[in-house]
């Protein structure tokens, strides 16, 4: 018997050599000191020794059950085992797996390089095109005058005269011809030429009306704008100090007209001209 009152049974689990293993468990002690005490209480006050012992031996056998369930639920659970996949979770699987396994086309932008070819042709700039400035008439002339008048002007340029001397010749041609390109009547020659009117002045023709008797030149040659302008300009050049000189009297040292003060009446006019067409 222990000092706590408790009959010791030779064949119960309190020995060493009769345990399952050799390992000391703190809860199982526990466990087993907690059953055997309850036996103690189930026994009757004045057991028998043979009932005794059978008690005692019959507590010891639930006490090592019970620890060993409770071990058993100390230890991690065993996993149920997965049931089997159905036929319809396995064709499922399949049809993922193949359309995993199917190549998609990539939406990603491509970073390939552009070819030499694929880069747009540089393309050449369209030139400017000229606009040209449109003369219009003014100091009361029409147009065919105008033009007359930027044809005495254009020849002129060309010579490299100045402009006093453009002023000059317009302002000759207006009182001569009205700026008109006169052809005669009593020359039918110069009624083939382009012209704008016709003169019975002897044998006048042309802006200056210029005399081919007198030796300005052909018929043909005075008939041409251009070329009775530079026929005038090149006899004014020839008098001394005509840029000095009033229009009127450098006009009649050319031409030799019978109304000598009569130029000087159309020089604002003419100059007038000759700023609107030299712009």
């Amino acid at each position: 018997m222990r000092s706590d009152g408790t009959l010791d049974d030779p064949n119960g689990p309190g020995r060493p050599a009769d345990r399952s293993d050799d390992t000391p468990s703190n809860s199982r002690s526990a466990v087993l000191r907690g059953l055997i005490r309850r036996t103690r209480f189930w026994a009757p006050m004045n057991p028998r020794p043979g009932r005794t012992k059978l008690a005692v031996a019959t507590g010891a056998a639930c006490c090592l059950g019970l620890v060993g369930v409770s071990q058993a639920g100390f230890g991690a659970p065993e996993r149920a085992a997965a049931p089997a996949p159905s036929a319809e979770v396995a064709e499922r699987a399949e049809a993922d797996v193949a359309s995993r396994a199917t190549a998609r086309p990539s939406t990603a932008p491509s970073t390939a390089a552009p070819s030499a070819t694929a880069s747009p042709k540089a393309t050449a700039k369209p030139k400017p095109t000229k606009t040209v400035r449109q003369i219009v008439p003014v100091a009361g002339l029409d147009r065919t005058q105008m033009n007359n008048a930027k044809k005495i002007v254009q020849a002129g340029k060309e010579m490299g005269v100045p402009r006093r001397a453009l002023v000059i010749a317009v302002a000759t041609a207006m009182q001569e011809s009205t700026l008109l390109n006169y052809a005669s009547g009593v020359l039918p020659e110069s009624q083939s030429y382009p012209h704008q009117a016709i003169g019975w002045d002897h044998d006048s023709v042309g802006l200056f009306q210029q005399r081919p008797s007198s030796g300005w030149g052909t018929v043909e040659q005075l008939m041409d704008p251009e070329y009775a302008t530079k026929a005038f300009l090149s006899a004014l050049d020839e008098i001394p100090g005509w840029e000095d000189l009033p229009l009127s009297v450098a006009a009649q040292a050319v031409q030799i007209s019978a109304f000598p003060d009569a130029y000087a009446q159309h020089e604002w006019r003419a100059g007038k001209v000759v700023a609107e067409i030299l712009g």
